[in-house]
């Protein structure tokens, strides 16, 4: 480790997911946390993560963590934001490279959870262990206002969907209904979605149709940085 007047880095992941609310039995964001083993704040919850060794790249040393952690491998990762306030560790200065990820129900649950590894509603989490309910905050606040306006609703779908299946990732992400028909029309009109000429299999009455996004249209807008891993 370093010495007391020197900074130490570790990597840290917010998993957003979407599962039914067990109350309303609406699709609500949930993530994992894992409960600390050791000083400081054993036994709280916290956000996956763990050391960044010297030799590791960022997003690998970000995977890899969350990987030893979870069991999850998310195909959407992308770096969120530094965290770095002084005093946020106890001790030698911890400097925290946060990443986000974002999986599909069935990713989920693949998630080892056990008595360490639980999943909570976004919304309603406990205190979590150093600066760990602020880090959740900004990237509840980055989804909202990206999925406004990226084809980041994507990552939590499959490679085809139904409308109705789009307007749950919106609505869950927002916290508000959107009307039907106007987000239909948003959608449509905003060219980032392609209809396939197929319907959803096994449906009753009506098939709704299947849409899938538009191939020019990225996952995320990441800029000169380059796409995410996976």
């Amino acid at each position: 480790m370093t010495s007391q007047n020197q900074a130490t880095l570790a990597v840290s992941t917010v998993i957003f997911a979407l599962r039914p609310d067990e109350a309303s039995g609406l699709m609500t964001l949930w993530l994992p946390l894992v409960r600390r083993i050791r000083e400081p704040h054993l036994g709280q919850w916290a956000l996956p993560g763990g050391w960044l060794p010297g030799d590791e790249e960022l997003a690998a040393a970000a995977s890899r963590t969350l990987r030893e952690t979870t069991g999850l491998t998310p195909k959407y990762l992308e770096q969120l934001y530094t965290f770095g306030d002084l005093g946020r560790s106890p001790g030698t200065r911890v400097v925290s490279i946060v990443y986000w990820a974002l999986v599909q129900s069935d990713e989920a649950a693949l998630a080892a959870v056990g008595e360490n590894v639980q999943w909570f509603p976004a919304d309603r989490l406990p205190q979590l262990a150093f600066d760990h309910n602020r880090i959740v905050d900004y990237a509840l606040w980055r989804l909202r206002t990206k999925v406004e306006y990226a084809r980041i609703a994507h990552a939590f779908l499959g490679e085809t969907f139904t409308l109705a299946q789009l307007r749950d990732v919106h609505e869950a992400v927002l916290q508000k209904p959107l009307d039907p028909a106007n987000f239909r029309r948003t959608v449509e009109a905003s060219g980032t979605v392609v209809d396939t000429g197929q319907h959803l299999a096994g449906a009753r009455h009506r098939p709704p149709r299947l849409y899938r996004y538009n191939d020019s249209s990225r996952l995320a807008d990441q800029g000169p940085l380059g796409p995410s891993i996976g």
